[in-house]
């Protein structure tokens, strides 16, 4: 234990882990689990901004209550809960206070998710979603692919005939080159 007045602070690196944690709740992630693993009661968790560990208002009390129950103080450095000493506090005020900001929070979340939703559907019913649209379309394609196979026109001779690049001409001609798989069909 620490000498009375002192007390340990804990770094939380919870969002800082090689892989995405995106959809891992804070208590199952293995940087919080270190982090959980050396602290003690009285020991202060501190993270740059709660939405960084905490995904959502679940997740957020689960920590609140894991703190709570080994008596660390949960402390927040950035956003609107970081004028709290405790988030971990167990008291009325801070409850309420910690579930309506964190239920705005949320609430901001949610309707991101659904705008970047609509704009992905609109962006595909308009054909522009799924990365770049093929250089040469399905007329050009065939012209392209028979000419190679049938007159033995060159790759550089096809790109300049059609006013595409090198590149684009040998994805048209992907399955007819020698180690070159057939790209599965685009959608669209």
């Amino acid at each position: 234990m620490w000498p009375r007045g002192f007390t340990r602070h804990l770094g939380c690196c919870c969002s800082r882990t090689p892989a995405t944690t995106s959809k891992i709740p804070a208590l199952q992630r293995p940087a919080f689990a270190r982090v959980a693993a050396a602290a003690h009661p009285g020991d202060i968790l501190t993270v740059s901004e709660l939405f960084r560990l905490c995904r959502d208002l679940v997740d957020i009390h689960a920590v609140r209550d894991w703190c709570q129950a080994r008596g660390v103080v949960l402390r927040v450095l950035s956003g609107p809960l970081s004028n709290f000493h405790d988030l971990a506090a167990n008291d009325a005020t801070t409850a309420l206070i910690i579930n309506v900001i964190t239920a705005v929070g949320q609430f901001q979340r949610d309707l991101q998710n659904e705008l970047t939703a609509e704009g992905i559907a609109a962006a595909e019913a308009e054909g522009r979603y799924r990365g770049r649209p093929p250089a040469l379309s399905s007329a050009r394609l065939e012209e392209v692919r028979s000419a190679f196979t049938d007159q033995g026109a060159s790759i550089a001779a096809l790109a300049r005939a059609h006013g595409v690049s090198r590149a684009a001409v040998r994805t048209a001609l992907a399955g007819l080159l020698p180690d070159r798989p057939v790209p599965p069909p685009r959608s669209g």
